[in-house]
């Protein structure tokens, strides 16, 4: 018998006896002399018939699929829920059953059974929470055996008592919480499991030099999200820990509890997010667990983080496509340490080779297909026309044909919001992409089954590869200066696991079908308040201990080609579709017919052979009225260099 079913069935066992051993101990307790003996007379009956009763009840209120070493208030209630069933069930047996018409009295009696409820309770639990206080008892014991490093936590109380049981886990090893800083008064004098709140954030510097001088010097300081939000002004403690040198990470966790969580780093894009939208967690974990799902471009930043979110939902098994053998390697890599059920399996491919791509998918027989792979840089692109049309347009069509042929259930093109009146050929051949999603997706509208096809508009991601975000960083880090395209460049940010959970929550709702007028086909991940990049500079640099224009000067170069100033998120004809989702918006199908795509798609095959931009132009226009009007939207030419710009602060 496997090691888990032999667990479950001690389980079942101990509850079964613990039934019987308190209908006997209730007698025992409640009767003496003749009577116990005369009641202890017919237990035999009686007894084997509501053991079993109660076995079902426990069942039907999932006493046997929680963990003992995990024991909680709602365990507990469960408990209380099933014994006050069975409690019921003896009063109603008692007082209609067999006290009137077999016993000629009453065989238990109200006080028999009120003690009854009290000994069950007490029976079901008390081992239950002895057995979690044995495992939490040797866990501390060995975690504090193992902490060398004594931690000053950052935040507010939710989050860090979370931290601490991480810590008293030992999921963050070597670390032993020595202290707590809060942004909120009202903390103060406090404990949190047995660790004292020691003053507020902007006290950090003296607090933490204060234990220094005493011997009791901080090896590592933990910011909990709250510690990070603006209102908690981390560029005022941020400014006094670089004094301290003490290390300082941020809380990473997978969103899946205490055990999930760990520590990363602090950089500086974790102190630019904005608020971040709820994510429906078990709405993902119902679309994703069990499922086989493909990611193209699997090792880049949006990619990599797609398949850490489907492993972390519980998909049955991930195959990473990628052409690019390092990424390969190191997503694969960091999926083999997660440490889930999750069977992850890597390929060598380019989504350009049409040969290589229609088998590999038809051998897997994926569910889900999330195609990511792309050339996403403007100014390459720009120069090297080809090669995104290539990629982007060719490429988005042998993934989503390949899809339709292995019989998924879905399929999601990563998009951006540069699709949208594009100005630029990566926002041309994305908007192609779209189009042909939804073409094909117009194929399977009236029937019962099939592939739904959608796209997936977002912008900017913080600390994703070619972001602005790293280039400012190591400009910063240089010493400056800082270029800005323009002092008027507005964009939309998200972090990439908000970016990722949100394009998963926009796929879970194509497994809604509806009529042709109500299909949702593109969807767009709200990006919240629009952000302007000289806004972004100066707060990096602030948060870098700098001062904009005084330290590190903010040079503006100019927009690049293909650039423009302001994102948009809807083009002014796609009709909007309703989703409900919190996050996720939607525009309905806006497309042309299948055999105009595919004379579009010779053309501009052609096109590439002939290494003629001019036709392949031609193509895009046509397909795409508004790209034909992009030198409209471009702004007139480079602004001057600006050598101290104005003063301005992130929303």
């Amino acid at each position: 018998m496997p090691k888990q079913n032999l667990k479950k069935s001690a389980i079942v066992l101990h509850d079964l006896v613990m039934t019987a051993l308190a209908i006997w101990l209730v007698f025992v307790v409640r009767f003496e002399g003749a009577l116990l003996t005369e009641h202890l007379r017919y237990l035999p009956r009686f007894l084997p018939f509501f053991v079993l009763y109660a076995g079902v009840v426990y069942w039907f209120f999932s006493l046997y699929r929680s963990k003992w070493r995990f024991a909680s208030l709602p365990d507990l209630s469960n408990i209380v829920k099933a014994v006050s069933v069975l409690t019921f069930t003896l009063l109603a047996v008692d007082y209609i059953l067999i006290g009137p018409r077999f016993y000629g009295a009453f065989y238990f009696g109200k006080i028999s059974i009120a003690l009854y409820w009290l000994v069950q309770i007490a029976l079901l639990g008390g081992p239950r929470l002895a057995y979690r206080y044995f495992k939490y008892a040797r866990m501390r014991t060995s975690a504090e055996r193992d902490a060398t490093l004594p931690a000053l936590l950052l935040g507010r109380g939710v989050e860090i008592e979370m931290v601490i049981r991480a810590m008293e886990a030992g999921t963050m090893r070597r670390l032993r919480p020595a202290g707590i800083l809060s942004p909120r008064s009202d903390d103060l004098g406090q404990s949190i499991r047995g660790v004292p709140v020691l003053g507020l954030l902007p006290e950090i510097g003296a607090i933490a030099s204060e234990a220094a001088e005493r011997g009791e010097g901080f090896r590592r300081i933990v910011a909990t999200p709250s510690a990070l939000q603006p209102e908690a002004e981390p560029e005022k403690w941020l400014a006094q820990t670089r004094r301290l040198a003490i290390p300082i990470s941020r809380i990473d966790t997978a969103g899946e509890g205490a055990r999930d969580t760990d520590i990363a780093p602090l950089e500086i894009e974790d102190l630019l997010v904005r608020s971040t939208v709820a994510i429906d967690r078990e709405r993902l974990g119902a679309f994703l667990k069990g499922k086989r799902v493909i990611v193209t471009g699997g090792g880049g930043s949006i990619g990599s983080e797609i398949c850490l979110r489907c492993a972390a939902f519980g998909a049955a098994e991930i195959l990473v496509v990628e052409s690019s053998e390092p990424a390969l390697f190191q997503i694969t890599e960091l999926l083999a340490v997660q440490e889930r059920d999750t069977v992850v399996s890597g390929v060598l491919a380019d989504v350009r080779d049409r040969e290589r791509i229609m088998p590999l998918f038809g051998a897997f027989k994926p569910d889900i297909v999330v195609h990511a792979a792309a050339l996403k840089h403007v100014p390459y692109l720009e120069a090297d026309w080809s090669e995104g049309i290539k990629t982007n347009i060719f490429g988005s069509v042998n993934v989503a044909d390949a899809a339709i042929a292995a019989g998924a259930g879905t399929f999601v093109l990563i998009s951006t919001d540069k699709a949208i009146e594009p100005v630029s050929m990566l926002g041309a051949t994305k908007r192609f992409a779209e189009i042909y999603a939804q073409s094909r997706d117009a194929e399977f509208v009236s029937a019962a089954s099939g592939v739904r096809l959608v796209a997936v508009r977002f912008g900017n991601v913080l600390g994703s590869a070619g972001s602005v975000v790293p280039k400012f960083k190591a400009q910063i880090a240089r010493g400056g200066p800082v270029t800005v395209t323009s002092p008027d460049m507005i964009r939309y940010f998200m972090t990439i696991r908000e970016a990722c959970d949100l394009v998963l929550t926009a796929a879970s709702h194509t497994g809604t079908r509806s009529a042709d007028s109500e299909r949702a086909a593109v969807y767009v991940l709200k990006m919240g308040q629009p952000v302007r990049i000289m806004d972004l500079a100066e707060r990096m640099i602030r948060l870098a201990g700098y001062e904009p224009g005084e330290d590190i000067e903010i040079i503006v170069s100019g927009v690049r080609p293909g650039e423009r100033l302001n994102e948009i998120l809807f083009a002014h004809d796609e009709p909007m579709a309703e989703t409900g989702l919190d996050g996720v918006m939607a525009a309905k199908p806006s497309f042309a017919g299948r055999a105009k795509i595919q004379s579009w798609l010779a053309r501009l095959d052609e096109a590439i052979r002939a290494d003629d931009r001019t036709a392949a132009n031609a193509v895009l226009d046509e397909a795409i009225p508004d790209f034909s009007r992009r030198e409209q939207r471009l702004p007139d030419g480079p602004e001057q260099p600006l050598s101290r710009p104005a003063a301005a602060s992130l929303p």
